[in-house]
């Protein structure tokens, strides 16, 4: 068994111009690519599954004339900046077009959330889980699997709340960000919500992950927000959680998220894309150093 099967990581994070996060993948030796927005010329910044048609088949062509693939479709469908009480045709539009465009590239898996946490009681859990059955059967009857991540979302409000929504979505399975549990709060404990324990939430779903986002990070009391750090540097578990994963036979990819060079409004900065590579490339490596050890120790 290889650990991991492969890495990739999400491309906006080496730059918002494709060409740049193809660039990037192949300074890495890596042939896959987590995709997430992109700008092709000529046409403004979207996400995979909003491109106007003639960019998305821009976009395809240049990936398969540099010989990169697509791993893993991060598309917007639930995501924090949806609501659960906004039209489902939004929702199901959005599934329409990433259906048959990850068809074309290959794609197997594509990330999907659980919708913007609500600010009262009534988190109209009832609503979410029928919504996302429906998303959740129309791509696996289209041969995809969808990956529900912890993120600022119903399934990322503790633990408990994303096994529940499993339990309740036939077919859904995890993608687990190690630094997200540092900045969003355990919604089941009592006011003051303590911030997660990355390590608990990773031993709650482990068996139904199929791919992981690393990403690190610390939480700043006094600025109320994460800073995001070098992998094993923060507060993620990284190294623990990697190791365990290890141990217990995953067999998914490892997919990049470094978060720590500020995106800025101009998408096509020069000095923008060349910080945005660089940070994602030395991430890269620092992270096949990580596992290089791991695998080392236990062989």
């Amino acid at each position: 068994m290889n650990f991991p099967s492969l890495y990739c990581g999400i491309g906006d994070e080496a730059g918002q111009m494709l060409q740049s996060q193809i660039e990037a993948t192949l300074e890495l030796g890596w042939s896959h690519i987590e995709a997430r927005n992109l700008t092709i010329p000529g046409y403004a910044k979207a996400n995979l599954h909003d491109l106007p048609e003639a960019a998305f088949q821009l976009a395809a062509r240049s990936l398969d004339e540099a010989g990169v693939s697509i791993y893993c479709f991060a598309s917007t469908i639930g995501n924090w900046a949806k609501n659960i009480d906004d039209p489902f045709e939004i929702s199901l539009e959005e599934v329409a077009r990433a259906i048959p465009r990850m068809q074309r590239l290959g794609t197997r898996f594509v990330r999907i959330m659980s919708y913007r946490v609500r600010e009262s009681e009534d988190q109209m859990e009832e609503e979410r889980f029928r919504r996302l059955r429906e998303v959740t059967r129309r791509f696996l009857d289209a041969g995809l699997q969808p990956l529900h991540e912890n993120c600022m979302n119903y399934g990322g409000m503790s633990w408990r709340h994303a096994v529940r929504l499993m339990d309740e979505v036939p077919g859904l399975a995890w993608v687990f960000d190690t630094a997200n549990p540092v900045f969003n709060v355990d919604r089941t404990r009592p006011e003051p919500m303590p911030r997660q324990d990355p390590w608990e939430f990773w031993t709650q779903v482990r068996d139904r992950v199929l791919h992981l986002h690393i990403k690190d990070a610390r939480w700043d009391t006094a600025r109320n927000e994460a800073n995001y750090h070098w992998p094993g540097e923060g507060e993620g578990a990284v190294k623990r959680i990697l190791s365990d994963a290890l141990a217990r036979g995953y067999s998914g990819a490892l997919s990049i998220e470094p978060h720590m060079v500020a995106v800025f409004h101009n998408a096509q900065s020069v000095a923008q894309e060349d910080a945005l590579r660089s940070n994602y490339v030395e991430y890269g490596r620092r992270l096949e150093g990580m596992v290089g050890e791991l695998v080392q120790q236990r062989s």
